[in-house]
């Protein structure tokens, strides 16, 4: 019954948010609420959400002084010359623009930290999506498959799990595992080109005197323009120029707005390196290095105190959706781990392989590892199904090195998992809504997942 429950509990989830029917924080809330009194445990469902938010709570505190330390680094101008060269670079040209996002993603993943990766990534991104009037869901796409298939790196958390869960050196799981994942990070840039070139014919090909503009553009942003919002979904016919974007969407581009700070540029610039460098080191948590940075960032760039209120007012929005995001999140891991869902579900996934497929568990390790780690949280997945596959295919001659390579298929997926918090920081800055990501991504993702699967059984390395 858990196990029928915990299936209808996400599909339930998935269909109300795709069609549009509950915002995110609303069906992440309710949905296992409701569930969770349907299985008979409505009176512990205060100890599951508390224990859900507990886990939690420092990944929020992480992204609430993340997106105000990467905010008020656009607003200094930090990344304004990484938009222009990108500009220079894409030559207008949606395919460039979309190649050259992933490519922007899968560079800043090196950090290891999903988070990051979509601040910057979108941070330079958004208003050259924005001019063109190419669609958001896009770049949110694109960002998130080259983000999952880059997450496999061993500081990056997925192959750290498989390493621990099975008592393995994390080195032997990912270095054999390279060619895969270079395959599959090959298929996201042809990905991009294709959603580039369907962009391009949607759109037409633009001039890069046409995007500049640059006397018509500030005029634009100081007058509050108007036109597309949302996924962008709509766009200039081709060959022509679109619409202005809303109030705001320039400021990256904006070379007059008032909060920038060049006397500060090389300052700010070392900082954010000195910081993202104290996170691979790990020499303090994240959270603590964010705060301390977001403060720090404030008090330097704006010593005045109603400059610093400003700039935290500015992006107070994407702190309230992000953190909202997360601790609704919070409600719906703690009902699915605590009522014991997740524990079923897996068991039911992991009983059904038949008999005859007991050698190949590696494949069926790979295959098994798209949904679970969609449905499923890294952890609930590393260390609660991957060491029973792997006990299962030790019962075959199926070694736990393959059984660890296999579980790392299904990354390219999970970065769009409702389950995963960076997510909502990506659909949160970039203006989509997470329905509409979803619907775009996952056919995708799971394409890309399945490049890795299968070339990672081509080299024989799976």
């Amino acid at each position: 019954m858990l196990t029928v429950l915990g299936f209808a509990m996400i599909a339930t989830f998935l269909v109300l948010i795709m069609m549009k029917k509950m915002s995110p924080i609303a069906a992440l809330v309710l949905i296992p609420a409701l569930f969770c009194v349907a299985v008979g445990q409505g009176a512990q469902l205060g100890d599951y959400v508390i224990e859900g938010v507990g886990k939690l709570a420092p990944t929020a505190a992480m992204l609430m002084f993340a997106i105000v330390y990467f905010g008020v680094m656009i607003d200094v101008g930090l990344f304004d010359p990484i938009v222009r060269g990108i500009l220079r670079f894409c030559k207008a040209d949606p395919v460039r623009v979309v190649v050259g996002t992933a490519v922007l993603a899968a560079i800043v993943s090196l950090d290891g930290d999903g988070s990051t990766t979509f601040m910057i990534t979108v941070s330079a991104m958004y208003p050259l999506y924005k001019r063109l009037g190419m669609s958001l869901v896009v770049m949110t796409g694109v960002a998130a498959t080259a983000n999952g298939v880059m997450n496999t790196l061993p500081w990056g958390g997925p192959t750290a799990r498989a390493a621990t869960a099975l008592k393995l050196d994390a080195a032997d799981i990912f270095v054999p595992m390279i060619p895969a994942l270079g395959m599959g990070l090959l298929f996201v840039f042809a990905l991009a080109y294709v959603l580039g070139r369907r962009e391009r014919k949607r759109i037409g090909y633009l001039t890069l005197d046409e995007v500049l503009e640059p006397e018509t553009e500030t005029a634009l942003v100081a007058a509050g323009g108007t036109g597309s919002t949302g996924t962008g979904s709509t766009g200039a016919s081709p060959g022509t120029s679109t619409s202005a974007p809303a109030a705001g969407g320039f400021q990256g581009l904006d070379p007059n707005r008032a909060t920038l700070r060049p006397k500060f540029y090389w300052f700010n610039a070392g900082l954010t390196v000195a910081l993202l460098a104290a996170m691979i080191l790990e020499l303090l948590p994240i959270p603590v290095l964010f705060l301390l940075g977001a403060a720090l960032a404030l008090t330097v760039n704006y010593p005045n105190m109603a400059e610093q209120k400003a700039r935290i007012a500015a992006h107070a929005d994407n702190v309230l959706n992000v953190a909202g995001m997360v601790f609704a999140a919070a409600v719906f891991t703690g009902v699915l781990t605590g009522t014991g869902m997740v524990k079923h579900m897996a068991d039911w996934l992991v009983g059904a392989i038949p008999e005859g497929m007991g050698p190949h568990m590696g494949l069926v390790t790979g295959v098994l590892s798209i949904p679970l780690t969609y449905f499923m949280s890294n952890d609930g997945f590393y260390f609660g199904v991957v060491p029973v596959l792997a006990e299962a295919g030790a019962a075959h001659g199926v070694s736990p090195l393959e059984i660890a390579r296999a579980s790392l298929v299904g990354q390219a997926l999970h970065m769009s998992s409702p389950l995963v918090p960076a997510v909502y920081v990506l659909v949160g800055m970039a203006k989509v809504e997470f329905g509409d990501h979803t619907r775009f991504t996952v056919k995708w993702a799971a394409l890309t997942s399945l490049v890795v699967l299968a070339a990672g059984i081509l080299f024989g390395i799976i």
